[in-house]
């Protein structure tokens, strides 16, 4: 949800009420001392009075949204009771992804002509590839149509403002090679990291240009790893180096933020996160230490060893609930393991790797499931929960010893480096499907653009905007320029030669299916019954019922205000583990046995307007029976947060399709209220029904919101939304 962080608010305490989160801090040290026992990031006895009446400054614009359970939640922090926004000793129970989600079918070959050293999937439009290579290239492809879009060879911007070190570097050997490039959160900006002191970063415009933003010399030697950020509400970048440092500056203009100092040999990755309203760094070295940072510039917070103890890199579940780091000692040997943070020890260690790695191994996660690894001329899966390898795969051979990877943000494609200075692009179904879709449509732009109508839409802003991030950074003066953000979940593609408010052409394979649909179900031969089973002595009526997006499992909101959830497991009769009316599915719950129940506000459920929304990754459901809106967690059922106290009562809910942290919601008095769940706040209210809303639904690749109401009016407003992250 959003951008790899769902539903965590961004909020920056102040330096000194930070600064008692972390174990031991210590002002008068340069280096926090080491609590006795496993070193961590959390311990209950050193725990700052922040955490007991957590403060917002003034300066932060947004509010936690969890802010009326937050001592309660805090309490939850220091013991490490098990719960799903605590990070440390949390449960994880399965999902419902199978093996046959990973993309494991070659799609796409693409030929980058120099060696390639980073891959970047774009955030938004996950069909577009940032590649980095050794000789100082970047490209942008759309790896669809196989079009490489943009192009940049390295050259230093301005050479006279370098400093004299990376001159004179430049004049005895003008060889540079990137280390990293990266998208920023939102797609608008990407970030590269040379072999020599420089890091640029470009503003990206969706019709492919790339055009220069700053140019940092940011390091003595190469930059090693590059990393963004919202410490301060702004964008920012943090960069590592060989000089031992690690810096945070500003994406736009490139000046100096702060500066960490504590590692003793180069620094070889960093990791950003954060927890509730607390950001910090994670940053390894190729001495293999892992050192923990906040922004206050008062030393390492933890100090411990990577397995390994070389070159290491960190990375959090896609949820940011679960860390992994997966290294490479000088040995040869390779570990990839999950971390415990409460304690700071590993809590499980994958199996599976060459004795001896040739190369230094690269890791990705996805789907909150899966991890990947390129080893052994293979790339090589494990699910997180176990601790022996899931599959390999080794795409048609050609790979090197230790491929580079990277998966896009639905984790339907998967990059892979190839020996031969080209990319594989891997793909699950859903990946194909898109890439089929992408190439239809590049077909029929290359037979000559239809006619243009109404070039150019009127687009109406909701609410205010000031020194925010979008997903999609759009110029109002060509919008017929902007590339639609394409999702697996929305595959009805939009012709590129047309504008954005002329109706998306269908497939083919989407007509058929379309006509399957209307045409085959003729009489009561085409159909079938299945009885869900219910341990509920007095089983209540179903309202509303959805299916989950992956189509694996139903969810059903009763007259009760009872929410319960029937899953289709893998069996004889159902090996795929898919939707059938062949096999009934099974009542599933989470091992807790809690209900997700909404607030009935001491009414009675079932004379009111239930309503139900489900997230795009089937993680969250966002639910009302006449009370409350109620955000509940699909793995453990829990609820996450309330808000909208009637009256007026919700009667209708939707997710925003690019940011689950938006939400339309339909009002009993006729109104819609865009709501941010993250900072707390009701963007906008939209108004132009006479009765109760009774639908809403966003578009998928245009920024129109279509609402309907008891008056029998459909209305359609046209909505830009400029997400603050």
């Amino acid at each position: 949800m959003g951008a790899h962080a769902p539903f965590q608010p961004v909020v920056s305490p102040s330096p000194n009420a930070i600064a008692g989160w972390m174990t031991n801090a210590n002002p008068s040290l340069p280096h926090a001392a080491v609590a006795q026992g496993p070193p961590g990031l959390v311990q209950a006895p050193n725990t700052a009075a922040f955490l007991k009446h957590p403060r917002t400054p003034t300066s932060a614009p947004g509010i936690d949204y969890q802010s009326a359970d937050s001592e309660h939640l805090m309490k939850r922090m220091r013991v490490g009771q098990p719960d799903e926004v605590s990070f440390s000793g949390a449960s994880h129970p399965a999902n419902m992804y199978t093996q046959e989600d990973l993309p494991k079918q070659v799609s796409r070959t693409l030929n980058q002509g120099s060696n390639v050293m980073s891959l970047d999937f774009h955030p938004v439009q996950q069909t577009i590839l940032l590649v980095g290579t050794n000789v100082g290239d970047i490209a942008v492809w759309e790896v669809g149509s196989r079009e490489r879009i943009a192009h940049k060879t390295f050259k230093v911007w301005d050479i006279g403002s370098c400093t004299l070190p990376l001159q004179a570097s430049l004049m005895k050997d003008a060889a540079v090679s990137v280390n990293r490039c990266l998208w920023s959160p939102d797609g608008t900006i990407l970030g590269v990291a040379f072999s020599k002191h420089i890091v640029q970063t470009y503003t990206f415009v969706p019709n492919g240009d790339l055009r220069q933003q700053a140019e940092i010399d940011a390091h003595i030697g190469g930059v090693n790893d590059i990393a963004f950020s919202h410490p301060n509400k702004t964008l920012s970048i943090i960069t590592c180096g060989d000089d031992k440092l690690i810096k945070v500056w500003d994406a736009q203009t490139g000046q100096k933020q702060y500066t960490f100092e504590g590692h003793e040999a180069p620094v070889y990755s960093v990791c950003p996160h954060y927890k509730e309203s607390i950001q910090f760094i994670f940053s390894t070295a190729i001495d293999g230490k892992i050192k923990a940072w906040l922004y206050d510039c008062l030393g390492s917070r933890v100090d411990y060893d990577a397995p390994g103890h070389w070159c290491t890199t960190m990375a959090y579940s896609a949820d940011g609930t679960r860390l992994f780091s997966c290294g490479t000692s000088k040995e040869g040997d390779s570990h990839l393991v999950e971390w415990n943070e409460t304690e700071g020890a590993i809590k499980r260690t994958y199996n599976g790797f060459r004795k001896r790695s040739l190369g230094v191994v690269q890791f990705d996660t996805t789907r909150n499931r899966f991890l990947a690894a390129g080893d052994e001329f293979l790339v090589k899966f494990w699910d997180m929960d176990n601790n022996n390898i899931l599959t390999t795969t080794d795409c048609d051979g050609g790979l090197p010893a230790s491929p580079r990877l990277r998966f896009n943000r639905e984790g339907s494609l998967l990059a892979v480096t190839t020996s031969d200075n080209g990319i594989k692009i891997l793909a699950n179904t859903d990946g194909q499907r898109l890439l089929r879709m992408l190439e239809s449509r590049a077909f029929e732009g290359s037979r000559g653009p239809p006619q243009q109508i109404n070039t150019k839409p009127p687009i109406v802003a909701l609410g205010p905007v000031s020194n925010v991030s979008s997903p999609i950074a759009v110029n109002a003066e060509r919008p017929d320029r902007i590339l639609p953000a394409v999702s697996t979940s929305g595959l009805a593609p939009m012709d590129a030669s047309r504008t954005p408010d002329v109706k998306p052409r269908i497939t083919d394979e989407s007509e058929k299916v379309k006509t399957w649909k209307l045409a085959d179900i003729v009489d009561n031969g085409h159909l079938r019954a299945l009885h869900l089973t219910d341990t509920d002595t007095n089983p209540s009526k179903i309202v509303r019922l959805l299916y989950t997006n992956n189509g694996v499992a139903l969810l059903a909101l009763g007259s009760n205000a009872v929410h319960k959830l029937w899953k289709w497991q893998r069996s004889d009769r159902n090996p795929s583990g898919k939707s059938t009316a062949s096999v009934a599915p099974h009542l599933w719950q989470p091992a807790n046995g809690i209900l997700m129940t909404n607030d009935t506000n001491d009414g009675n459920p079932e004379e009111a307007t239930a309503c139900i929304a489900l997230s795009k990754n089937d993680s969250y459901v966002m639910s009302a029976s006449g009370g409350k809106v109620s955000l509940f967690n699909m793995m453990t059922f829990k609820v996450m947060t309330t808000f909208m106290a009637p009256p007026p009562a919700a009667t209708f809910l939707a997710f925003h399709p690019q940011d689950n942290n938006i939400i339309a919601i339909g009002m009993e008095d006729s109104t819609i209220q865009i709501y941010n769940v993250r900072i707390d706040d009701v963007k906008s209210k939209l108004k132009g029904h006479q009765k109760k809303i009774t639908g809403l639904a966003f578009s998928q690749s245009m920024n129109v919101l279509v609402s309907s109401g008891a008056d029998a009016q459909v209305g359609f407003v046209l909505s830009f939304f400029v997400v603050e992250y």
